[in-house]
């Protein structure tokens, strides 16, 4: 992701990681008509300065990280003020900041995705008492250095299976010149799975796909993204989604079913969605997205969102919905049994949507990186 400066806000032409798969969407097929999935609207909750990430609290709330290093519980004023700030050990320039958080599933830990001065990807974790931080059980989990100031990846997402899932992209520059992507033997340009409770300063879980290969990172669960800026789980099914920001043609949307054993190739940079890259050959294993679109329209940089599994918008239950940077129209899916069924655009505009964040609850908000924070109510 790139970020920019649009009127008064740090905003940016994020390169998240590009390719959505079950086939080519044409000019034609984005200009026609798409059914709304249901009848919504964006409610306005609070504002922030560049919130970026966020996660289901404690107690039914939400927390929102904003991008210079703070973090903010969300209530009926708004947000609070800051319960954890390490605005003084990352940096804004580039795409760094803080970029991801998460809660275990028991609400015991917090975990913090950041980049630090040097430009280093870091996941931090505290121990969680009565709802706050504890500040003096802060440890380091994991790091991985950063050839370049882009594509840091950066989420975080705890998976049913009770692990950390950890999403770097590719190490930055343009066309992965390092070969990244497809490289197991580096941790950039994939999706990560390890327990961070279950060793010093983690274990690794003896089913990770790539445990057994000498020449492969244990740590690994699936290779071949650009930049996965933001992944999630389906609550409902369990199943891995994930937005991968294209380099300059395709956006993608990637899908693993709950029921995968990890290790999937999801092409980069030998391709960008269904299409050669530069000239590259289709790894024999790729894994197409399961939805892709052009850079034709007003889109430039996916941001993957959730499949909506609450009860305020009964029509939009099942549904995945997400967004683009540029483009902010919050679109959705319909997926079955790893195809797209159905399309549709929810005719609301989030603004310059960075993520979507799914509280305790099921619902949905949607994080503009100019400010605002709004929730998905019905119509």
């Amino acid at each position: 992701m790139k970020f920019r400066t649009r009127s008064t806000a740090i905003i940016g032409t994020i390169c998240l990681i590009g390719s959505l798969a079950l086939g080519q969407a044409s000019a034609d097929e984005r200009s026609a008509p798409r059914p709304a999935a249901a009848e919504v609207v964006l409610t306005e909750v609070g504002t922030a300065l560049n919130p970026i990430a966020g996660a289901a609290g404690p107690d039914g709330t939400v927390w929102i990280a904003e991008r210079a290093g703070t973090v903010r519980v969300l209530g009926d004023q708004g947000l609070g003020e800051p319960v954890l700030d390490i605005s003084d050990e990352t940096t804004t320039d580039g795409e760094r900041g803080l970029l991801g958080v998460a809660f275990d599933k028991d609400f015991a830990h917090f975990y913090i995705s950041f980049t630090n001065l040097e430009g280093t990807s870091t996941i931090d974790e505290f121990a969680v008492r009565d709802g706050a931080i504890q500040q003096d059980t802060r440890r380091t989990v994991l790091t991985q250095t950063q050839p370049f100031e882009n594509h840091n990846g950066g989420d975080i997402k705890f998976g049913p299976d009770g692990y950390l899932y950890i999403a770097l992209g590719d190490g930055g520059s343009g066309g992965d010149p390092q070969g990244n992507g497809q490289n197991l033997d580096t941790l950039l340009g994939k999706i990560l799975r390890i327990d961070p409770t279950g060793g010093e300063p983690y274990a690794i879980p003896a089913d990770n796909p790539f445990v057994d290969d000498p020449n492969a990172k244990d740590e690994i669960w699936a290779y071949g993204l650009r930049n996965p800026w933001r992944f999630s789980f389906d609550s409902g099914t369990g199943d891995l989604l994930i937005g991968d920001v294209g380099q300059s043609e395709w956006e993608e949307i990637d899908w693993a079913s709950a029921n995968s054993g990890g290790g999937e190739n999801y092409g980069w940079a030998s391709m960008e969605g269904n299409h050669p890259f530069r000239g590259g050959t289709e790894p024999a294993n790729h894994v197409p997205p399961v939805h892709e679109y052009d850079r034709n329209g007003l889109g430039c940089s996916v941001t993957g969102g959730f499949v909506y599994r609450g009860d305020a918008i009964p029509d939009l239950r099942g549904h995945y919905v997400y967004s683009d940077y540029c483009d902010g129209t919050v679109r959705t899916l319909k997926i079955e049994n790893g195809a797209v069924t159905g399309q549709g655009d929810l005719g609301v505009n989030g603004g310059e949507v960075i993520s979507f964040v799914q509280g305790g609850d099921g619902e949905l908000y949607v994080l503009a990186l100019g400010g605002t924070i709004s929730r998905i109510d019905a119509a």
